[in-house]
C-alpha cells in the first residue's frame, strides 16, 4: 500500500537493487554495509537537523560522511545487532510466554558475529528478495491496472511466506557459488631454481661453514674458476 506512490522507474530500479543484492550480496557486501549505514546516517542527519532548526543539509552531509567513514569498522557491530534482532524476534513469535529473552538477544548476537560471513550472505539474500518481491508487485499492478498487488498479497500470505524463506536460502547458495574462492598465496618454484638453491646451501655447508652464503659462494667460485685456468691446456 505505500508503495503505491512510486513510479515505474523507481521501482524497476528498486527490483534491479533487490535482485543484485539478493544475488551478490556477500561479493560485495563491503560497499553494500557502507551505502546502508551511509544513507541511515544522512537520513537521521537530516531529520536531526530540521529538529533543531539548523543547517538541514550541513547536518545530513556531516552525519553521512561520518557513519561513512566508520562504516566497515561496524560492520561486525551491525551484524551482532541484527543477529540479536532476529533471535529475539524468532524466539517471541515461536514462544510467546519466554523468559530471559537478553540472553536469547545475546546469544544470536554471538551467532552473527562468529559466523559473520554465512549471516551477511542470509541476510542480503532475504533483504534482496523482499526488496525485489516488493517492487516486483507495484511494478506489475503499475502496467496491469486490474491487479491489486495489496489485496493478491494478502490473499497468499502464507504463500509469500513460505516463498520469501525459500528464496533467501536459494540466494545464500547462489552467492556461494559467485563469491570469490580465497587461496592463500602460494609461491612456484621451479625445480631447476630448487636444485641451484640445494647446490649453494651444500657448497656452503661443506666448504665454508663459518662464512655467510653469499661470501661462502663468491669464493667457492673464484676457486673453481682458478683450477680450471691452472689446468694445463691439452
Amino acid at each position: 500500500m505505500a508503495a503505491r506512490g512510486l513510479s515505474q522507474g523507481s521501482s524497476v530500479f528498486l527490483l534491479l537493487i533487490g535482485l543484485l543484492l539478493w544475488t551478490c550480496g556477500w561479493r560485495w557486501h563491503r560497499f553494500w554495509i557502507v551505502f546502508t549505514i551511509t544513507m541511515i546516517a544522512g537520513m537521521i542527519g537530516l531529520s536531526a537537523g530540521r529538529s533543531a532548526g539548523g543547517q538541514v543539509m550541513v547536518a545530513g552531509i556531516l552525519m553521512a560522511v561520518a557513519a561513512g567513514v566508520m562504516a566497515l569498522e561496524l560492520a561486525r557491530l551491525l551484524a551482532f545487532a541484527t543477529g540479536g534482532t532476529v533471535a529475539w524476534m524468532l524466539t517471541q513469535t515461536i514462544f510467546p510466554e519466554a523468559y530471559e529473552l537478553w540472553a536469547i538477544f545475546l546469544s544470536g548476537g554471538l551467532l552473527g558475529v562468529v559466523l559473520y560471513r554465512l549471516w551477511t550472505m542470509l541476510t542480503t539474500s532475504f533483504v534482496g528478495g523482499i526488496l525485489a518481491t516488493h517492487a516486483g508487485l507495484v511494478t506489475v499492478e503499475g502496467l496491469k491496472p486490474g491487479f491489486d498487488a495489496a489485496l493478491w498479497a494478502s490473499t497468499h500470505a502464507v504463500a509469500l511466506n513460505g516463498a520469501a524463506v525459500a528464496v533467501a536460502l536459494l540466494g545464500v547458495v547462489i552467492q556461494a557459488r559467485l563469491s570469490p574462492k580465497e587461496h592463500a598465496p602460494t609461491r612456484m618454484i621451479s625445480q631447476h631454481d630448487q636444485e641451484r638453491n640445494q647446490k649453494k646451501s651444500l657448497e656452503t655447508t661443506l666448504a665454508f661453514p663459518g662464512q655467510s652464503q653469499s661470501q661462502a659462494s663468491s669464493i667457492w667460485g673464484w676457486l673453481s674458476r682458478s683450477r680450471f685456468e691452472s689446468r694445463p691446456a691439452a
